[in-house]
């Protein structure tokens, strides 16, 4: 839940018992920023990665090609 007690159903995810070499992500939560009414990067609204798996965050500073539109699942 949010502000104003808005739920985003299957927004975030976690990874409570991760592989060792990614021990870092333990007590970290990571959003979809497609089911958020906005996520922000210092001022800039950032913009979902296409599809519907994946939870990637696009600002101007990162530069393609994205996974996820029509034609790149298996690259």
């Amino acid at each position: 839940m949010v502000g104003g007690g808005v739920v985003a159903a299957r927004a975030a995810w976690h990874y409570p018992d991760p592989v060792p070499a990614y021990r870092a992500l333990v007590d970290h939560v990571a959003f979809y920023p497609g089911k958020m009414d906005a996520c922000v990067v210092g001022d800039e609204r950032v913009r979902a990665q296409e599809g519907d798996f994946y939870g990637g965050w696009i600002t101007d500073e990162i530069v393609g090609p994205f996974k996820g539109p029509p034609g790149t699942l298996s690259w």
